[in-house]
């Protein structure tokens, strides 16, 4: 069973992309003109802003490049093994 959280999400991409077909009956100009809903973003918003990417990001990507102590490794840490 998915998660209450994941399943408003759906919903509201559901209603979203009603309103955008013209299915609803009424639908708010976020939902036909916002060009920020997650399918026309591109990862526009995948957590590289100012603070850069999450530790969990950079954590997943030192696993992936095989770098040792990761697992102790705080957010500064990791940012620096990686080179970034």
């Amino acid at each position: 069973m998915a998660a209450p959280s994941s399943v408003g999400t759906a919903s509201r991409t559901v209603n979203k992309e009603r309103a955008r077909s013209g299915e609803a009956k009424s639908a708010s100009k976020t939902s036909t003109q916002d060009r920020n809903s997650a399918p026309q973003r591109g990862g526009e918003r995948s957590h590289r802003g100012p603070k850069g990417p999450t530790r969990d990001q950079l954590y997943n990507e030192a696993k992936q490049r095989g770098i040792e102590g990761r697992s102790t490794m705080n957010k500064q840490q990791l940012a620096k093994a990686l080179g970034c």
